[in-house]
């Protein structure tokens, strides 16, 4: 049968080229310089194009930060779930835990990036996008896996708010170390924190 699917048009593989070049030029905008570094003057000069080319790719500036951001989603959860298959556990807190700890190697070996996925200004009264939620979902997919065998007996909504909350606990105490804030602690203790947290809430159940 002939192909019947419609080829791109050559004005849209220039407009795939462009949007492909802007998150290459923001993500490592942000990854050197943080969230700061996404001007559209700077951005269409260094991409070779023109400003107003910019939003005919992307709705605003915030919507070239969320694709950055949804790749940095795809490489965090594959260093957690890498770091997992590379040591195996049957306890599930130890999953937990050594998830946690290379949430935290994540965090500190790419810290503008990882920063750019929560100061990006959203909330839940946005239209984020469903791939967006989508790769947020997956993370929390990968914590409720060992967490359903801690807590066998929670509901669907039960799992999902401890998951969240959990994930919201690891995360403060990431940021507030890596941002040496007065109230956190030391980097080189917060693995010791991490864990102690972690096996003191699943040995709960």
């Amino acid at each position: 049968m002939p192909d019947t699917a419609k080829k791109p048009s050559k004005a849209d593989l220039r407009r795939e080229d462009l949007r492909a070049r802007l998150i290459d030029i923001a993500e490592t905008r942000i990854r050197d310089e943080g969230l700061p570094a996404i001007k559209a003057r700077e951005l269409a000069r260094e991409a070779d194009c023109a400003v107003g080319a910019i939003y005919n790719v992307f709705p605003d500036l915030n919507g070239l930060i969320m694709a950055v951001n949804g790749r940095t989603f795809q490489s965090l959860g594959k260093v957690v779930a890498a770091s997992v298959a590379a040591a195996p556990q049957n306890a599930p807190q130890a999953e937990l835990i050594t998830m946690s700890h290379a949430y935290l190697r994540f965090a500190a070996e790419n810290t503008n990036l990882w920063r750019a996925l929560f100061d990006l200004e959203m909330s839940t009264e946005m239209d984020v996008p469903q791939w967006y939620l989508a790769e947020l979902g997956k993370l929390f997919a990968l914590i409720a896996a060992p967490l359903a065998r801690v807590f066998p007996n929670y509901t669907r909504h039960e799992l999902e708010l401890m998951t969240r909350a959990l994930f919201s606990s690891v995360h403060g105490i990431v940021l507030l170390g890596l941002q040496k804030r007065i109230s956190g602690v030391p980097l080189d203790k917060i693995e010791d924190m991490i864990a102690i947290l972690l096996s003191n809430v699943t040995s709960q159940a």
